[in-house]
Formats: C-alpha cells, structure tokens, sequence
C-alpha cells in the first residue's frame, strides 16, 4: 500500500504535460521488453508486469488530469 502512494506521488511530481508523456512513453516501453523478457523466459520477477502496467494507468489518469486542468484554465 506505502509503494502505490510513493507511485501517485511520483506521478504528480512531473508537473508538465509534456513530461508526463514522455514518462508514459518510457512505461510503454519498459513494458515492451519487460514482456519480451518475460516470453523468453528470462524475466526473474513477473510481478514487474503488473506494477508496470499499474504505473502506465496512474501516467495516464494525471495526463488527463492536466488536460482537463488545461481545459479549464483556458475557459
């Protein structure tokens, strides 16, 4: 439970919209090879895949946050 707060935080700490993308980016692809990895069977720790995947969904509900922020500014 202590390390999904630490992620939420983590997540709100990149401020701009464009480094909230660029991380997502970096998840995505993280992801990719932490897949290809665990196909190959090389992968030590399959757990990565799950906290990943929890990670790309906590960048993307922030990046939607600061687009409505955007949005509402813009009002």
């Amino acid at each position: 439970m202590a390390t999904a707060k630490k992620n939420v935080k983590e997540a709100q700490e990149v401020k701009t919209l464009e480094q909230l993308r660029s991380a997502l980016v970096e998840k995505q692809n993280d992801m990719i090879i932490a897949k290809r990895s665990h196909q190959a069977g090389d992968l030590v720790n399959p757990r990565v895949l799950t906290v990943t995947r929890k990670e790309i969904a906590r960048l993307h509900t922030a990046i939607r946050a600061a687009e409505l922020a955007e949005q509402k500014e813009s009002k």
